[in-house]
């Protein structure tokens, strides 16, 4: 009855849709740019795409697999696995769990950037100072977020079928074609310097695409690995349990080893595409210097970059944040869905009531973190340096420390409590070949704990004591 009340993908298609939905999110259309710009450009995407076919492949399919083979979100699946390894269900439950107090927030700022555009206020989107007003408003950001947190509770309200998958199957190919058209329009961009120099879309691009080894130390190529990993955090969902919750929706005639190959290979395109579509533009309007602007490139660099492209910025920017709209919305919505499924199976509770009631909790709580920059404005220095306000304290909890250390225990759980035969066994469930298995379980007991240790220790400034 249970399982029933749970749901399931319809096939393989929706789940690959709605996977990738949440593979899809800020991580690629913001994060990802920024990094290959602070990074040497190909350099960073030469490493990335090693770690996704090895260290990315391994952490999501050993999410899906949990999911699929127990049938139970995070906190029920683990203890399935293993009596004693309850711990680390609820430790994985409780990433979304702080997940979801800031996403809505993000979502609503992307939002607020959107109206701005389709309006015609992009002008003053443009204007230094903009979007600082606009966070350390006292109303404005939690009308935004509240609204975001609504449509994502709706979608989440429908269920699995009618929600969750009939909007990823609407959004995705959307969400591709937008990207695909900024992208290609950003290639045929071109601007005349003060200094006379013409700047094109296409040197952007080979910007982009030219590993750059300048100055390149053990050192620097040691940040550049952990920035690719902890990248793939972001950019696959892994490690939250968002991806085992899904897992535990996949039907068993799917074929797990095409639906993980279909996953990696659209969220890495996608990622690819984005920056493919942001740092081209950024350097033809600002250069190289502009390439560096770091997180706030979305909504700082890029309103100025739109600006100088004249009437057209108008509608680019549009695009863009509508886009933008999309990618965040799927993803926030796999977050709440891994906390509905969790305490579905905890407190035996249908998904209407639940959702209902985290609903409830979470635009309470969306409406702090939006305040975060006003009312309840705060500074604390975090144990990796940096000073961070409400938003950043809880995505540096959740990400920084939590994850990588989850990551750590579930790569020991797997790889050397029950084995990497266990996961094994469900990916060649209906006689597939796991054409992948023998990089899969030297990943899974040697590789990837260690690396997930160092990142752990890099993420939470602990490294800095050992150099």
């Amino acid at each position: 009855m249970e399982k029933k009340k749970k749901g399931s993908f319809s096939g393989q298609l929706g789940f690959v849709l709605a996977a990738a939905g949440s593979a899809v999110g800020v991580g690629n259309i913001w994060r990802f740019p920024y990094l290959v710009a602070k990074d040497g450009g190909g350099l960073f995407l030469l490493v990335y795409f090693a770690l996704i076919l090895t260290f990315g492949f391994t952490l999501l399919t050993s999410d899906i697999a949990i999911g699929r083979r127990t049938k139970q979100s995070a906190i029920k699946a683990y203890e399935t696995m293993h009596r004693g390894w309850k711990f680390l269900g609820i430790l994985t439950f409780l990433v979304p769990v702080l997940i979801m107090t800031y996403y809505a927030v993000i979502g609503g700022w992307i939002t607020k950037y959107a109206v701005v555009y389709v309006t015609g206020q992009a002008k003053a989107a443009a204007e230094d100072g903009y979007f600082t007003s606009f966070i350390t408003s006292p109303v404005s950001p939690v009308v935004f977020t509240l609204l975001f947190m609504a449509v994502t509770s709706f979608v989440v309200y429908n269920g699995v079928e009618k929600g969750i998958e009939r909007v990823s199957r609407f959004l995705m190919p959307f969400l591709t074609l937008l990207i695909v058209i900024i992208a290609v329009y950003s290639l045929t961009l071109s601007h005349t310097t003060a200094e006379g120099d013409v700047r094109t879309g296409i040197e952007g691009f080979l910007v982009y695409i030219t590993p750059n080894f300048e100055g390149l130390t053990v050192s620097k190529f040691m940040s550049i690995l952990l920035d690719a990993m902890s990248q793939l955090f972001f950019s696959l969902s892994v490690s939250m349990g968002i991806m085992i919750t899904y897992g535990s929706y996949v039907k068993k005639d799917v074929d797990l080893n095409r639906a993980v190959g279909q996953i990696e290979v659209f969220d890495t395109l996608i990622a690819f595409i984005a920056g493919a579509m942001i740092i081209p533009a950024v350097y033809v309007f600002s250069g190289v210097e502009g390439m560096s602007a770091g997180p706030g490139l979305m909504f700082v660099s890029l309103p100025k970059v739109f600006a100088k492209m004249g009437v057209a910025g108008v509608f680019v920017g549009a695009a863009f944040f509508i886009m933008a709209i999309f990618a965040t919305l799927t993803s926030c919505i796999s977050v709440l869905e891994a906390i509905v499924s969790n305490c579905m199976e905890i407190f035996h509770v249908g998904r209407k009531k639940v959702t209902l009631i985290l609903t409830v909790i979470y635009l309470a709580a969306s409406v702090i973190i939006a305040l975060g920059y006003s009312i309840f404005y705060v500074e604390v220095t975090l144990p990796n340096g940096s000073v961070g306000q409400l938003l950043d304290i809880m995505d540096y909890i959740s990400n920084s420390f939590m994850m990588p250390f989850i990551c750590m225990l579930s790569t020991i759980l797997i790889g050397w409590v029950v084995g990497p035969k266990w996961i094994i066994e469900e990916m060649e469930t209906n006689g597939e070949r796991f054409t992948r298995k023998h990089i899969y379980v030297v990943m899974i007991k040697y590789i990837a704990p260690i690396m997930m240790f160092v990142l752990f220790l890099q993420s939470t400034g602990l490294l800095n004591l050992f150099s």
